[in-house]
């Protein structure tokens, strides 16, 4: 099939388009600069010049399309205001795909975060929160497996903590820049909570499965790693950048400090047996040997 995919030049959609060309689908990605465009190419996929706030571009880009996949987010937490504008552009432009896909029962793959459950792994059928600085996100994802009722088969893909790819990416990726900004690996909390992880190259895998296999209105937990240390995460970081490990407090972290500071493991078991996904790159634990002073 050939599918247009938002956010395709990330640590995720850059993998994302790889397997997705690697299974034998055409590939369109949406990119803002030259720079990405021939990274676009080079890949063997085709470049869309847009934004994601080019609602027009979107609508054309998956009328044409067998399938969406989508991706993109700002990356802008400077601020509440800044996560705000990126949480509506986000709504606005997966509103736009849906909507070009009522009717057609093509397939529409959207990604959230793994939601967090007091005193266990969370799973695919806890809902999502509606309350906190993201819950937006929530709600737009929300609306999308709405379109399921509409003849789309949307699935949403919910990411853990950290999507990691060669010792980068996710909190696990702040936590490093931190660490080489303030000289100390610091850890937030007690450094006991446990954060879930995938690897970007296995989380693509499952994209493509959503794409390929998922039924209309689905959840899945791209989840490899259900939850580790915090501490322990930081103790690799350490010895990799030679840096003292010691608590941190909050204003170390910022805005993600109240975040950072949960235990939040979740469990992809049951997405692993349903769509016959099998994690097989390196853990986080054995990634973060990869992180360079």
């Amino acid at each position: 099939m050939h599918v247009f995919v938002t956010g395709g030049t990330g640590t995720i959609g850059t993998a994302v388009v790889a397997e997705l060309i690697s299974a034998g689908h055409s590939v369109s990605v949406l990119v803002r600069s030259d720079r990405s465009a021939a990274a676009v190419t080079a890949a063997g996929a085709t470049p869309v010049r847009g934004a994601l706030a080019d609602l027009d571009v979107l609508r054309v880009a998956a009328r044409g399309s067998d399938g969406v996949v989508s991706l993109a987010f700002s990356n802008d937490f400077s601020s509440p205001e800044a996560l705000a504008r990126a949480i509506a552009e986000e709504s606005a432009a997966m509103g736009a795909l849906g909507e070009e896909l009522v009717g057609s029962d093509r397939p529409f793959v959207v990604v959230s975060g793994t939601p967090w459950v007091p005193g266990r792994a969370s799973v695919e059928t806890d809902p999502l929160p509606l309350e906190g600085p993201v819950a937006g996100r929530a709600r737009s994802v929300l609306a999308a497996l709405g379109l399921a009722s509409r003849g789309v088969r949307v699935s949403a893909i919910r990411l853990p903590r950290t999507v990691h790819a060669d010792g980068t990416g996710g909190f696990a990726g702040i936590l490093t820049e931190v660490a080489r900004s303030t000289g100390v690996a610091g850890y937030p909390g007690t450094g006991d909570q446990r954060w879930p992880a995938v690897h970007a190259r296995d989380a693509a895998v499952l994209f493509r499965l959503a794409l390929e296999n998922a039924s209309a209105g689905t959840a899945w937990h791209a989840v490899a790693d259900e939850g580790d240390r915090v501490r322990d995460i930081v103790d690799v970081i350490g010895r990799r950048l030679g840096l003292p490990v010691e608590a941190a407090g909050d204003e170390t972290f910022g805005a993600f400090a109240p975040i950072f500071a949960m235990d939040q493991p979740a469990s992809g078991a049951f997405t692993q047996r349903t769509l016959g996904w099998q994690p097989t790159h390196p853990s986080l634990l054995e990634d973060l040997d990869n992180v360079t002073a």
